[in-house]
């Protein structure tokens, strides 16, 4: 600041703050000496009133209480003012000194404070680092959702596929040995099992009427059918009873799976498969005395074991999880069909690799009753439950139960208890059009929604 003192006087330089503290006090002054005025004009109406109170009731006495209370209303409006301007004076030294103390403050911050100050800054900075970075990291995830959406509805294609490599190039799959059937079975019904609760099953129980009408239809249904097609398409005898063994066996596991897919009841369609698959132990050694005279023996404690350990356990595994780490199984059920169409690729192309030479030798005539067989058999099963006036879920899950049958038991029973080549044949036929169907299916009716609950 320079002040001017004159045309032939030398420019003072005053000092900003100096400056600022002499302008406080003559703002101070200032509202004291009006403090004081407006006190003793206070006290001087408070006179007047007293006098109006005290004077008799003559004509003067009443002039006296008129000027007594326009002093009292002025008194009333200088206390006012009074109050106001000392309250705009102490605001005007607050912000001064607020001001002055601001100033000097800035310019003796000490080196370690404003390393601090700047340490909060990097803090801040990093934080939204951090929001960012977390914000980032749910790209993926839902970028992987995408794909196990895409990978699943492809599930056909990739069936297919696994069919041809297994058929032209068999050795692909000689990894595939019997440990590896069973690890792969657990793994895929695990996937499905994390993704159940019990309550799922609570529910299916207070309908056993479903489970009893897709036990009829595997055991039942399916050998008659297999049986109309076979001679309807004249099939040799060898071929006929092969393919009535496939009508006589369980349903398979990748009907859990393509359950999932489409959106049905996966805690009926598990305990549909476990109870075919308990009942196999007797009703396929019956099914296949009555219709080819040929005693089929069954080890039944080796098909308790199998369905404990491919079945029940996983299922429990994934049960357990469910309930005590829900979070994690959250987290985890994304990958559920990623993890189960692989795994079923796998045991196609395993199973098709097996018995790839019968498979090139069989005619057209095979092909298209393994077709018809799990065709029919699953829209009859859809139009069975829809007679019994159940839900479009329930029809969905018992028409893929149904249609899907486990064939690669089918061809083991097959080669080991049947001297004729041929009876195996159709079993491994069975495994292509099974999955290729069953998967088709669950990929339809994904994307047809469910209006009944």
């Amino acid at each position: 600041c320079v002040e001017r003192r004159g045309d032939h006087e030398p420019p003072v330089v005053v000092d900003p703050h100096t400056h600022a503290r002499a302008h406080a006090r003559t703002r101070t002054t200032t509202t004291t000496a009006r403090a004081r005025t407006m006190m003793a004009a206070n006290a001087s109406s408070v006179s007047l009133a007293a006098r109006a109170r005290v004077a008799p009731p003559t004509s003067a006495g009443r002039k006296a209480r008129a000027h007594g209370q326009r002093a009292s209303a002025m008194r009333t409006h200088a206390m006012t003012l009074c109050s106001s301007t000392v309250a705009r004076g102490a605001d005007a030294t607050t912000t001064t000194t607020r001001t002055r103390a601001t100033r000097e403050g800035a310019a003796k911050i000490p080196p370690r404070s404003a390393r601090f100050m700047d340490a909060r800054g990097r803090d801040g900075r990093r934080g939204a680092t951090v929001v960012t970075a977390a914000s980032a990291s749910v790209a993926p995830m839902e970028q992987f959702k995408k794909f196990s959406e895409l990978f699943a509805n492809l599930f056909p294609i990739w069936t297919i596929l696994a069919a041809v490599v297994g058929v032209t190039r068999p050795a692909t799959f000689e990894f595939m040995t019997s440990n590896m059937y069973t690890g792969c079975l657990a793994l895929l019904m695990f996937s499905m099992g994390i993704t159940l609760t019990i309550d799922d099953f609570k529910r299916v129980f207070a309908k056993p009427g479903v489970i009893s009408l897709g036990f009829l239809a595997c055991y039942v249904m399916m050998p008659a059918l297999a049986f109309v097609i076979g001679n309807a398409l004249g099939l040799s005898g060898p071929l006929l009873a092969g393919l009535i063994l496939v009508g006589s066996i369980n349903g398979g596991q990748a009907s859990n799976l393509c359950a999932y897919i489409a959106r049905g009841d996966v805690a009926l369609s598990v305990l549909m498969t476990t109870a075919t698959t308990v009942g196999c132990i007797f009703m396929t050694p019956l099914i296949c005395k009555l219709a080819l005279g040929a005693v089929v023996d069954v080890d039944a404690v080796g098909m308790a074991v199998s369905t404990v350990q491919v079945v029940l356990v996983p299922v429990v595994v994934g049960l357990f999880l469910n309930k005590n780490v829900p979070k994690v199984c959250r987290s985890i059920e994304p990958f559920s069909p990623v993890i189960g169409v692989t795994m079923t690729i796998i045991l196609v192309g395993g199973a098709v690799a097996n018995c790839a030479a019968g498979i090139l030798g069989a005619g057209m005539a095979l092909q298209a009753a393994a077709f018809a067989l799990h065709f029919i058999g699953g829209v009859a099963g859809y139009w069975i439950m829809r007679a019994f006036k159940y839900n479009e879920t329930t029809c969905r899950t018992v028409a893929i139960e149904t249609a899907m049958k486990s064939s690669a038991f089918g061809f083991l029973l097959a080669s080991l208890h049947f001297p004729e080549y041929l009876v195996r044949v159709p079993s491994a036929v069975s495994v292509v059009w099974m999955a290729v169907l069953g998967s088709t299916m669950a990929v339809v009716w994904r994307f047809i929604p469910v209006e009944d609950k």
